[in-house]
């Protein structure tokens, strides 16, 4: 096939062309502005009224809040209890292994 078959062959469209001095913004996520969060995984120690307990007493939560994530960490095996930056979010991490918890952190995405 010569070039001038391939050009007779590919239909044509029109091109579409950017302005030059146009700014194109594009929102892309990358691994540096995703933020962090901090698990909690059931565990066969720690009695619910406790987890309850210190997710009050060291994330702050309210009692409902509190109990609403212990629920979820019973029933489906962890919670999301924080999320942020990471400095913030390893710190979380650190309060909850100090109080006796199973906890760990990841990036989210």
């Amino acid at each position: 096939m010569n070039h001038r078959d391939l050009q007779m062959s590919t239909p044509s469209a029109p091109m579409a062309s950017p302005e030059l001095d146009e700014a194109i913004n594009v929102d892309v996520m990358t691994s540096e502005n995703l933020p962090w969060m901090c698990i909690v995984w059931d565990d066969p120690v720690n009695l619910m009224s406790y987890v309850t307990y210190v997710f009050q007493t060291v994330l702050g939560m309210s009692r409902k809040k509190a109990t609403e994530l212990m629920m979820q960490v019973h029933t489906e095996g962890k919670a999301v209890v924080s999320t942020g930056e990471r400095d913030k979010v390893e710190g979380d991490v650190k309060k909850l292994h100090k109080a006796g918890l199973w906890a760990t952190m990841q990036q989210a995405g």
